[in-house]
């Protein structure tokens, strides 16, 4: 069938995959904003549970915007976030907290619960976004955010990464891809949402390897996907990797990257919401290996567009 802009796909809008911003005013009935705080946590791969390097590719500052500092009061963060985001998202009228920095999970039940309530009471929020590690949930916590998702919106958003062991290994995660399947399985039976978080292009991985993903994520019940082309930034151990090996790894260009995704989505289900398709970084933190100064806004309707001349959507290919 020849969808255009006129076309409305099975998610309810004309748009060829089913994006996150849609879903939400859908589901509302207004545009809801993501706000980024540094509740102030820390992660087992870094404090010495596990390692005090981290993940192989992680510098935590890129992606933090400059309101986002564990010094200040999460409210204070938080007020400042809409302020920050209201030039750039006017239509906006309620804000999920989105808890980012490290692991958002790792921390005793009581030490959660306060940091939580302090996101919550904040005129406009209607929920969280709790982005941690699949070994730092158990059921105690997970049936404490049930109760939370009885009045708030709360979303888990799970580092996956790679669906490898070998991979995860290689970029030291210290967790497996069956700790991910518990933490997801455990997550989704209780009805809150479940979302994860993908890198392409790690070592080792081919283009077959990646595209394979599509069909194992697509089976457990996610609800929401966000991408990320793996970038390698200064100062981190892989981008070490990279220049004394760098036949291991499958870096995109932005083009080839683009008709990657696009063979992604086809194979995705299409009940998953997409988030994101890439990662974008203050140009400070860039090595060589990079797109440039192509911004996220392009590059979504890049992206879009080629979905419209290739005459395809999310879910096309897609046989669950």
């Amino acid at each position: 069938m020849n969808y255009n802009n006129k076309m409305t796909y099975p998610w309810g809008d004309s748009r060829p995959y089913n994006s996150y911003s849609s879903y939400w005013k859908r589901t509302c009935g207004f545009r809801v904003q993501k706000l980024s705080v540094d509740a102030g946590f820390t992660c087992p791969n870094r404090n010495g549970m596990f390692s005090l390097g981290g993940c192989t590719f992680c510098n935590n500052d890129a992606f933090n915007p400059s309101y986002c500092d564990n010094a200040k009061p999460i409210k204070q963060q938080i007020v400042e976030g809409i302020s920050f985001h209201k030039w750039r998202y006017p239509k906006a009228q309620k804000y999920l907290a989105y808890l980012q920095a490290y692991s958002n999970t790792f921390d005793s039940l009581d030490v959660l619960k306060e940091r939580y309530a302090q996101a919550l009471d904040n005129e406009g929020v209607i929920g969280l976004v709790i982005g941690t590690r699949p070994d730092c949930v158990d059921a105690e916590k997970l049936d404490y955010l049930a109760e939370l998702n009885e009045r708030y919106h709360i979303i888990m958003e799970y580092g996956i990464e790679s669906c490898y062991d070998r991979t995860l290994a290689r970029i030291n995660r210290h967790h497996t891809f069956s700790q991910t399947l518990k933490a997801i399985g455990e997550t989704t039976k209780r009805n809150i949402r479940c979302g994860g978080h993908l890198i392409f292009g790690l070592p080792a991985e081919s283009r077959d390897d990646m595209l394979k993903e599509a069909e194992i994520l697509s089976s457990l019940g996610l609800h929401s996907l966000k991408f990320h082309q793996l970038q390698l930034l200064k100062d981190t151990p892989i981008l070490k990797e990279y220049e004394a090996n760098p036949s291991e790894f499958h870096l995109f260009t932005f083009e080839d990257y683009r008709e990657f995704i696009i063979d992604f989505l086809e194979r995705l289900n299409p009940q998953i919401v997409i988030e994101r398709f890439c990662g974008e970084v203050p140009p400070r933190f860039h090595s060589a290996y990079n797109w440039g100064t192509l911004r996220n806004e392009q590059i979504v309707q890049s992206i879009e567009r080629t979905m419209r001349e290739r005459n395809t959507y999310q879910g096309k290919r897609f046989t669950g």
